[in-house]
């Protein structure tokens, strides 16, 4: 219900959301009367409703949940917040951010007969948090193996359709709504040879709150792993919880990402499960982004601002980018008019600025 897209509501401190529609990054949920139920559509797992964006009227570090349900049954609100950047991970209400944040959105999470009448969230301060510093995105050497599961659906409602771009990793706090990628990787061979920025839509593999690139103190599951390293990883490798995940399978493989297929084929040119590197962009300061917007096929990433430069990978619909600086280069046509800017988004990653939808103003590049 609603997308970063829309327009913030009006400000205010405590408010109650709206439930009087599903749209389109709404998944396996029904509202009648202004109730929201889950519907079946999501199978086993549970039905999600996104809200709007909401502006607050002073800054905040947490926000909590207030729910009216007629019926016993799963309710779950997670939140996340922005201050003119990008977006905090999915945390459950009540939990403080890490810095202040202006703009706040929520997910619902409904499952087996629960019946939701209201939900009414509030911000305050729990602390004095100020903007964090600048700072890189956190990259690590990660296991990969192949999604698959063509025809199936996502977590957040994509169907997954044949060489399809996407990522998954075993968390639900990094998983974008549907049809946006807020939370977007970064994925190269160990070489560097090829590269994807990639949209998170799933959970998994193995566990689904295992967020191992952060520290002890901010991890879900598995605090006494050194942060980088997924459960699953250490299970497989060293034996860590006897060999099994959360779920008390046994590992069969030390994956702590999955590929959609095209990114596994196409993107990277993989044959086969093995290590990559993984950059995960949120968690970074980027001066400025910009989103990748094409008619559903991947852009081409180019060692150079022209469309006869190297093809070194490739930046998916939808992908949330990094802007590093900008450059005049060949004339594209694209999405948005034609231009002979092009954007540096990575270390010898180019894309033609007709793709991009920004309102970011990089510097010229070096």
């Amino acid at each position: 219900m609603g997308t970063t897209a829309m327009l913030p509501t009006a400000a205010a401190d405590s408010w109650r959301v709206d439930l009087s529609k599903v749209d389109g990054d709404d998944f396996g949920v029904t509202v009648d009367s202004g109730v929201l139920r889950p519907d079946g559509a999501a199978g086993a797992r549970p039905g999600v409703l996104v809200t709007a964006e909401h502006l607050l009227s002073s800054t905040a570090d947490r926000v909590t949940a207030r729910v009216e349900a007629g019926r016993s049954g799963g309710v779950e609100v997670d939140v996340r917040g922005r201050a003119g950047g990008g977006w905090t991970e999915w945390l459950p209400a009540g939990t403080t951010f890490g810095h202040a944040v202006t703009v706040v959105q929520a997910r619902i999470s409904v499952s087996g007969p629960a019946a939701v009448h209201a939900v009414t969230l509030s911000a305050d301060r729990a602390a004095r948090a100020d903007s964090p510093a600048a700072s890189a995105a956190l990259t690590y050497r990660i296991h990969a193996t192949r999604e698959g599961l063509v025809g199936g659906t996502t977590s957040n409602g994509h169907k997954i359709v044949e060489r399809d771009h996407f990522v998954s990793f075993p968390s639900t706090k990094s998983v974008s709504p549907k049809g946006t990628g807020s939370y977007t990787a970064r994925v190269c061979r160990t070489d560097g040879a090829r590269c994807e920025y990639a949209p998170v839509w799933e959970v998994g593999p193995w566990n689904e709150h295992d967020d191992y690139w952060h520290p002890a103190d901010r991890r879900a599951q598995f605090a006494s792993l050194p942060q980088g390293v997924p459960e699953a990883q250490a299970a497989y490798l060293d034996g860590f919880n006897g060999g099994k995940d959360s779920r008390g399978r046994t590992v069969r493989n030390p994956a702590g990402i999955d590929l959609a297929d095209g990114t596994f084929w196409d993107g990277l040119g993989l044959t086969g499960s093995g290590y990559v590197n993984v950059t995960f962009l949120w968690t970074g300061s980027a001066p400025a982004s910009g989103t990748v917007s094409t008619a559903g096929a991947p852009l081409n990433l180019r060692a150079g601002p022209t469309t006869s430069a190297a093809a070194v990978g490739y930046a998916a619909n939808y992908a949330e980018v990094p802007i590093e600086c900008q450059t005049h280069g060949e004339s594209v046509s694209g999405t948005f008019g034609t231009s002979t800017v092009w954007y540096r988004i990575g270390p010898g990653h180019y894309i033609a600025a007709a793709y991009l939808r920004t309102e970011a103003t990089a510097p010229p590049c070096d």
